[in-house]
């Protein structure tokens, strides 16, 4: 670009200008354009040449979308069909042309839409993909969670608010889920996810219309999680005609909260689990020492077994915890102290204990001597100490 030294205007080259207002277009020039196709060429690069002209008007604009955007679309363009595209305007400098360089294409109407969607949905059913043979199974206890949304609106706010407090380390990455613009930026977060280490991958928006839906009926988005490698839950409120991302997910709720609690599931299992474990626990532990009432050998052999399942009972924890997460350490923890202080209680009450601290066990006719009543002048006791039996005859009964 040269400079008049009297003016001080700068003067451009042919090309200097072109790509001067190439650069001013793309800034200000953006758009969205509705028409309908003419003049289809698909070249044998596989960039699509086309025409978008006004239904009633007389407006006509030259367009073209690369081979890479066209693909990415799923739309298949034809002669007539209405369609709107995303783009911006664009001069060509080798030969000046104006045209409108597309990034997306949508179809416009219900109708189009709807027949579109019947057609690859027949097209992937009969590859399989929507089989449920081919789905994985969502993994007991997930930890960590991986989720596509959007971070504006309310959906990532229901699913944070009803997702458990379960120790769940949960990644998100931000993402538009309307339109067809939506389609690059999914394909990016799940391709993004593909690398990470996570047990499950979470996919969630709010309802809409079938046109706000479209991203979700899209044959390269549905092919990304088929192949995905762990499983995919869909949380995308859908209208009679659920979207294909939905069919072919492992998966799928209407809501982000139903997805929530589907990861909650296992948990809530665990934790009804252990906390019936630890009432048989309590229980095992009354009933032995009901049967402290009998006499020593009887006594013996409840110690024994209850001393069994409190260490079987230990091994159980044990297992339950090297299988559970942070989220039930503390949980555990308090039902091993408890059962610690009912070791300490039957040890205490434990007969032999109790002789060598220099008490011992009177009994007559075979029954422990509680009190005068269970024993008549004349018949002998059986008095068990720490190191034997003495043998005595009650000669006279004095009561307090």
């Amino acid at each position: 670009m040269e400079q008049d030294e009297k003016k001080l205007e700068p003067i451009f080259s042919v090309s200097e200008y072109i790509e001067f207002l190439n650069i001013t277009l793309r800034k200000i020039g953006a758009a969205k354009i509705t028409g309908e196709v003419t003049k289809l060429t698909i070249a044998s690069s596989g960039h699509v040449y086309f025409s978008i002209k006004d239904k009633l008007g007389n407006g006509v604009m030259d367009c073209i979308i690369w081979k890479y955007n066209y693909a990415l679309c799923g739309v298949r363009l034809e002669e007539g069909k209405e369609v709107i595209l995303s783009g911006y305007p664009d001069i060509y400098p080798s030969s000046g042309r104006f045209s409108f360089k597309a990034d997306t294409i949508e179809l416009k109407g219900e109708g189009a839409l709807k027949k579109a969607y019947e057609e690859l949905k027949n097209k992937l059913e009969k590859e399989g993909l929507f089989d449920l043979e081919r789905k994985k199974k969502i993994p007991m206890f997930p930890e960590r969670i991986g989720v596509i949304t959007s971070k504006q609106g309310a959906v990532i706010h229901d699913f944070l608010n009803n997702i458990g407090k379960y120790g769940f380390k949960i990644q998100m990455i931000d993402s538009r889920v309307e339109g067809q613009e939506a389609i690059k930026d999914l394909l990016a977060a799940i391709r993004t996810f593909k690398k990470k280490k996570i047990d499950v991958l979470v996919v969630i928006r709010g309802g809409g219309s079938l046109e706000s839906l479209q991203p979700f009926n899209n044959e390269a988005l549905v092919r990304e999680i088929i192949d995905f490698p762990v499983p995919v839950i869909a949380g995308i409120g859908h209208d009679k005609d659920a979207p294909l991302f939905t069919l072919a997910a492992d998966a799928s709720e209407s809501t982000p909260t139903a997805v929530a609690n589907l990861l909650n599931e296992s948990w809530d299992q665990a934790l009804l689990f252990l906390e019936r474990h630890e009432r048989n626990i309590i229980g095992r532990y009354e009933t032995i020492l009901d049967g402290y009432k009998e006499i020593e050998n009887k006594l013996k052999i409840s110690f024994n077994n209850f001393k069994n399942s409190l260490i079987t009972a230990r091994a159980d924890l044990k297992w339950s915890l090297s299988k559970s997460f942070s989220g039930f350490k503390s949980l555990l923890t308090t039902i091993s102290q408890k059962i610690d202080q009912a070791e300490k209680i039957v040890f205490s009450n434990n007969p032999d204990r109790q002789l060598h601290m220099g008490y011992s066990i009177a009994s007559c006719d075979g029954k422990i001597v509680r009190g005068t009543k269970d024993v008549k002048i004349g018949k002998n006791i059986y008095i068990k100490v720490t190191d034997g039996k003495i043998i005595s005859e009650v000669k006279n009964i004095n009561k307090n």
